[in-house]
């Protein structure tokens, strides 16, 4: 196993996971591991969706950037994660952990970005947190929301065979200014759910060299990826496309019978997005068409 699998975010997640209890009974469906954890309360049927995500500065923005689409992109980024698990995101909790510069406009002009997300996906800011540090700002969205459980899509249900589709376009994310603008992929993720099977689906946001092996595991498969069909936005080279990260566009396979039938639906449906054939999922142990590529880590050697 080479140093970088040894150090990298999957490696410290799995470890942390034998520290963790994990849950009895049948009240979680979904935890550690997925884009959400996902927990059965209420009517029958229906599942709540518990999201935590950060930005941090000078990782995730610049102290340059604007707070608003700083604001902006904390929201979205836990709309993304609900979105692919097929919900509609319900309430928010903000911890802000601020420089002493940012305590005034900045702070307001950050909430603004969210409560502009807000007004946009549905979802209401209910409370939080505010601290200082001397280091780098840095902004925690804790989300909460709801999804019938016929229609819950997770990382883990594909098959061998399952055809593998990508929203969008990949690569150049933070050198074209979409990491601070993208809109997460929420309607076209509720559409898919409610109309086709989803065997497996996350939103990509480490990349799809990243993201992709990440799915393939949850669903104890193999992957074959046609690089030639990845798509991706204007000026990306195909290692741009792969492991640059912070795209929120989707991935996610479907059974071949509805992949036959998706793109003539989806092209009247959402004409202005781009969905594109990427490959298929395959035996455990076939990881092809990646060649060298790697996402990003934070937990990288």
């Amino acid at each position: 196993m080479s140093a970088h699998k040894k150090s990298g975010e999957d490696a410290v997640i799995a470890r942390l996971r034998r520290i963790v209890r994990e849950p009895r009974g049948a009240r979680v469906r979904a935890g550690i591991g997925d884009d959400c954890a996902a927990v059965r309360v209420g009517p029958r049927g229906r599942l709540l969706l518990l999201k935590a995500d950060a930005v941090v500065e000078g990782r995730h923005f610049g102290k340059a950037d604007s707070p608003r689409a700083v604001g902006w992109k904390a929201a979205c980024r836990a709309v993304s994660d609900i979105a692919a698990c097929g919900g509609r995101p319900a309430e928010v909790l903000v911890t802000c952990v601020v420089r002493s510069g940012q305590a005034g406009a900045w702070l307001a002009e950050l909430y603004r970005g969210i409560e502009k997300a807000g007004r946009e996906y549905g979802f209401h800011v209910v409370g939080g947190e505010l601290a200082r540090t001397r280091g780098p700002a840095v902004i925690n969205v804790a989300m909460t929301g709801e999804v019938q459980e016929k229609h819950f899509a997770r990382r883990g249900g594909g098959r061998p065979g399952d055809v593998l589709f990508v929203t969008g376009a990949l690569g150049r994310s933070l050198a074209s200014g979409w990491h601070l603008r993208f809109r997460p992929r929420h309607e076209e993720a509720c559409w898919l759910v409610r109309r086709f099977r989803v065997r497996a689906m996350m939103d990509l946001s480490d990349g799809l060299a990243a993201d992709l092996p990440r799915l393939a595991a949850a669903s104890g498969t193999g992957f074959v990826l046609d690089p030639v069909a990845v798509p991706r936005r204007a000026g990306a080279t195909l290692a741009q496309a792969l492991g640059d990260g912070e795209d929120f566009e989707l991935l996610f396979a479907l059974a071949p019978a509805d992949a036959s039938r998706i793109e003539a639906a989806w092209r009247m449906r959402f004409p202005g997005v781009r969905l594109t054939r990427v490959g298929e999922l395959a035996a455990r142990g076939v990881r092809r068409g990646l060649g060298g590529a790697r996402g990003f880590d934070h937990f990288a050697a």
